[in-house]
């Protein structure tokens, strides 16, 4: 067992709202600078970046984890994060499914795919930052059944968050936690947010740009940096648990 620093919820390039020096590559080695040991990309509704970053990170002592942040039809924004990039590009296509609209990078800014080595292979054209026709409900069912974790986003956050558009986490919604910005501190989200202390507590950077990331992450105690040990320790089994900082 040791400890593990993880910052998982960066967005690369391929998001409409993050700098374009957000790729691959660049996520990777600042994320070694900032002596993170995992991460997962996760991009608005897609999740094309992460094989890029995976064979980028391959020099270093870095576990990246492939992931969405899908939007649900509700607006709320949850975390998508699996062991395997084909479970989280299966994902991908479902979502696509339930997704419409086109990008306007007048707008929203260019949706960058690119490769290990940071050249561009393509532009997304669909609306990423759109909400999906997915409910939340159907989300985390799906991602469960894909083996992948499924953790509410920015919870504290007065947009795009369970609790700013539902008003509270429904009982019967098996989230596996849920994530607070580095905006709120855990005891103040924890005496405020009705519901969260059901719930394993977690905060990540939510990184948009190189300098974000790692300004705020979730130590865990695990054996190895694997989705089932991070399960474990969400749920206090086996020696696993999060620790805070």
């Amino acid at each position: 067992m040791r400890t593990f620093k993880a910052d998982l919820h960066i967005h690369s390039c391929l998001s409409p709202c993050a700098d374009l020096d957000m790729s691959p590559r660049s996520i990777v080695e600042r994320s070694v600078e900032k002596g993170l040991d995992i991460i997962a990309i996760c991009d608005h509704n897609s999740a094309e970046n992460t094989e890029a970053a995976i064979r980028a990170s391959e020099e270093y002592d870095l576990r990246v984890l492939p992931g969405l942040e899908i939007n649900s039809s509700e607006e709320v924004h949850v975390l998508a994060i699996f062991e395997e990039a084909q479970k989280a590009l299966h994902m991908q296509e479902i979502v696509y499914c339930y997704l419409t609209g086109s990008n306007r990078p007048d707008l929203f800014g260019d949706q960058v795919v690119a490769d290990e080595f940071d050249e561009v292979k393509d532009f997304n054209e669909r609306m990423l930052i759109s909400a999906t026709q997915l409910g939340i409900h159907e989300i985390v069912e799906r991602v469960h059944r894909l083996g992948g974790l499924c953790i509410a986003s920015h919870v504290d956050r007065p947009s795009y968050s369970i609790i700013s558009h539902l008003g509270f986490v429904p009982s019967d919604l098996q989230l596996d936690a849920l994530e607070i910005s580095r905006l709120t501190e855990r005891e103040s989200a924890q005496s405020k947010i009705q519901g969260i202390n059901n719930f394993p507590i977690m905060t990540f950077s939510d990184a948009h740009c190189l300098d974000d990331i790692g300004l705020t992450y979730t130590s865990f105690l695990l054996e190895l940096p694997i989705i089932d040990d991070i399960r474990m320790a969400l749920t206090e089994e086996f020696g696993r648990r999060v620790m805070f900082n």
